[in-house]
């Protein structure tokens, strides 16, 4: 159930398509993915721009990318939550900066990308091995997902939710790189799939909750399968293109304000203190 927007919202001229609930994607939201490739959250930033949401998101990331040029000065301006991927080393600071985010007075998209990593198949093969050791299942076009973090995430932030959006991306005809997107190589087309859970039908044990992440994963990986064959995710229809001035004027207007309140020397109520 998708449905087709064109062009790309930030800064590239690539068709993307949207999943069905997509239009109910608010701003208080936990979106979790599929991690196809190395920049794949550069088109859930699409997605939040078309929505009006581009100043809530949010993502957990390696911590190696905060040390990007340029990047990494974004991503701690966004207040985006590094990982080691080592639980024992993130667990304290993820539930710190987690906590920090649970007004819903104050908008937030939060992006996880559960398998941890991007996929390669050098990475399934071991993802393939484990899950062979282990009794869990076999996936060919994910990898199995690590569900301490996204576990964290629901429990930190489940008072605030309603909802928690399952998002699968696809890539026709190639995946792209870092790279390709710096020298505006971009890929023809990204595919964006949709479901929304409301939170009170997901369990709220860690062991039930594990095992329908997994149960969401393996339907990932057939989606993913047939997206191979047929091009694109079920039931499509098509919005308006987003212009590129509005897209750099959203996010200049947002990274402004955000710089601001994140180096001011005091908070602002502070400011008008007699």
């Amino acid at each position: 159930m998708s449905f087709i927007e064109e062009p790309m919202a930030v800064l590239t001229p690539v068709t993307s398509k949207f999943g069905a609930k997509y239009r109910s994607v608010a701003p208080f939201r936990f979106l979790r993915a599929n991690h196809r490739t190395e920049v794949d959250w550069m088109y859930l930033w699409d997605l939040a721009l078309r929505k009006g949401c581009i100043g809530y998101i949010k993502y957990i990331l390696k911590s190696s990318l905060m040390r990007l040029p340029i990047f990494g000065w974004a991503f701690h301006i966004l207040e985006f939550i590094p990982v080691e991927r080592k639980w024992e080393a993130d667990e304290s600071n993820m539930r710190q900066m987690l906590s920090t985010f649970k007004d819903p007075q104050d908008p937030l998209w939060l992006a996880i990308f559960p398998e941890g990593t991007d996929f390669t198949e050098q990475k399934c093969i071991r993802s393939q091995k484990y899950a062979a050791e282990h009794g869990l299942p076999i996936l060919k076009n994910v990898l199995l997902p690590k569900t301490k973090g996204f576990c964290a995430c629901l429990q930190e932030l489940g008072g605030s939710l309603n909802a928690v959006y399952d998002v699968t991306i696809g890539y026709k005809y190639r995946c792209p790189s870092f790279l390709d997107n710096v020298f505006g190589v971009d890929p023809s087309e990204v595919h964006i799939h949709i479901c929304r859970f409301p939170i009170d039908c997901i369990p709220t044990s860690e062991d039930k909750i594990s095992t329908w992440l997994m149960d969401r994963f393996r339907f990932k990986d057939q989606l993913l399968y047939n997206f191979q064959f047929q091009g694109q995710f079920p039931d499509q229809a098509k919005e308006s293109d987003l212009p590129i001035v509005k897209s750099v004027i959203n996010f200049c207007a947002y990274l402004v304000p955000a710089t601001y309140f994140n180096i001011r020397p005091q908070p602002i109520r502070g400011l008008f203190k007699m």
